[in-house]
């Protein structure tokens, strides 16, 4: 039986871990550390369009962003996924452990598996609920009474 007092935090927590990651990842990984262009090469190097690198940067920081904040949570979490599946796959020759040369997959497919568990969860306590964004859920509850 899932214990609806403290779920609420259960989420928030995961929600906030996930949003630090995806930001980390995102911003001082990819930008800091490896540098745009670097990120790019890389992408191109592994046989993908140099794009690509700029849609993972763009999906990791915004979506960590939204996380951390509470904003289209499950929708985040869900479009986050392309990406976790692509980084498992990626590192899916270089063995399980992550500490193998060049990574291993544990960590993106746990790292996957925890947005689903997000996207399946929700919000969690604190998530930040502007009013534009709920006012569809607001005028469907006004019409059913």
């Amino acid at each position: 039986m899932i214990d609806t007092r403290t779920a609420p935090y259960g989420a928030l927590l995961l929600r906030v871990s996930l949003g630090l990651l995806l930001l980390a990842h995102g911003l001082l990984l990819k930008v800091f550390t490896f540098t745009v262009p670097g990120t790019v090469g890389y992408f191109e190097s592994i046989g993908f369009p140099g794009f690509f690198a700029y849609l993972v940067i763009g999906g990791e920081i915004l979506g960590g962003i939204a996380m951390i904040l509470g904003v289209w949570t499950r929708t985040v979490a869900l479009l986050a996924l392309p990406i976790l599946i692509g980084a498992t796959l990626q590192h899916l020759p270089n063995g399980w452990l992550f500490s193998a040369a060049k990574g291993g997959w544990e960590f993106p497919a746990f790292w996957t598996v925890t947005l689903v568990v997000q996207a399946l969860l929700g919000d969690g306590a604190y998530a930040w609920r502007p009013s534009f964004l709920s006012y569809t859920a607001r005028t469907r509850v006004a019409e059913v009474r």
